[in-house]
C-alpha cells in the first residue's frame, strides 16, 4: 500500500482568478475544467511540480462559510509549498508582495527550521512559501 496525499481542494468565488494565482506564482499547470451545471459546480486541478495537486471549486448552490482573510479557525490552516531555496523564498515573497498580495510573515527562520513567509491568496487562504 502507497499512501500519499493526492489532492487538497479549496472553494474560490473566482475560479480563474483563483488558477491564474497558482499558475503565475507557483508554477502550477491547470487541467481541463469540469463544469456540472445541475450542481451548480465547476472544478480544475492544479498540478504542482512533485504530483500534488489543488483542485480549485466554485459553486453557485451551495454556501460556503465565508471566513475572513487570514483568519486562524480550528481546522486547515494553510498550505505550505516549497520552492527549493531561501533565495526562492524571497524572490517570490517579494513578487507576491509587489504585485499587493497580502505579507502576514517573514521571510524568516522558525523555530522549527522551516526558511518560510506567509501570504494570502486571493481567497485569503494563508499559503506557507518555504524552502
Amino acid at each position: 500500500m502507497r499512501i500519499r496525499i493526492d489532492h487538497i481542494a479549496l472553494w474560490t468565488t473566482d475560479l480563474e482568478r483563483c488558477k491564474r494565482f497558482y499558475v503565475d506564482y507557483f508554477g502550477a499547470t491547470a487541467g481541463a475544467g469540469y463544469v456540472n451545471p445541475a450542481k451548480g459546480f465547476a472544478s480544475c486541478f492544479l498540478s504542482l511540480g512533485d504530483g500534488a495537486r489543488i483542485e480549485a471549486m466554485t459553486t453557485s448552490t451551495l454556501s460556503p462559510v465565508v471566513a475572513e482573510a487570514g483568519a486562524q479557525r480550528m481546522g486547515w490552516t494553510h498550505l505550505a509549498i516549497s520552492v527549493g531555496s531561501d533565495a526562492e523564498v524571497d524572490a517570490l515573497t517579494q513578487r507576491l508582495k509587489a504585485d499587493g498580495y497580502p505579507l502576514l510573515d517573514g521571510p524568516r527562520r522558525t523555530g522549527d527550521g522551516y526558511y518560510e513567509s506567509v501570504v494570502l491568496d486571493p481567497d485569503g487562504n494563508r499559503i506557507e512559501i518555504t524552502a
